[in-house]
């Protein structure tokens, strides 16, 4: 499916994707408005976003609770190569989660449709964070 990208003024650039207009822009210090997220914060948006559909899933087929869940991430950049090294998720869950799953869920976010496109080379760390 295409995907419309337009120019709204200044560094303004916006996508129309599925229907749905998607808005960038950059920082000021970028000489833009910083009126949107930048493409790149959308891009680990989406990686983050991947990852919870898919532990989301995970949860809803074995009836556990979400409530109070959530995953923080963060990455490691390299200065020299101007590039992300490693991803680094933290899954939240509360102090009941059922421990039998911890493993499987941290696999089941590593299966994200985004992360399987990334370089091989990017490491990727997921973590479970008892509450």
């Amino acid at each position: 499916m295409p995907i419309d990208i337009s120019f709204e003024g200044n560094k303004k650039v916006n996508a129309v994707i599925d229907g749905f207009t998607i808005k960038t822009d950059q920082t000021v210090q970028s000489g833009g408005d910083n009126s949107a997220p930048t493409p790149f914060s959308l891009f680990l948006a989406s990686l983050g976003t991947c990852a919870g559909i898919y532990v989301k899933g995970f949860c809803d087929q074995r009836g556990i609770n979400t409530t109070g869940m959530r995953i923080e991430m963060d990455h490691l950049y390299d200065h020299t190569q101007k590039m992300i090294r490693k991803f680094i998720m933290n899954i939240h869950v509360p102090s009941d989660f059922p421990e039998q799953y911890e493993a499987a869920v941290i696999k089941t976010a590593s299966l994200c449709a985004v992360k399987r496109h990334l370089n091989p080379s990017i490491e990727n760390e997921i973590n479970i964070i008892r509450s």
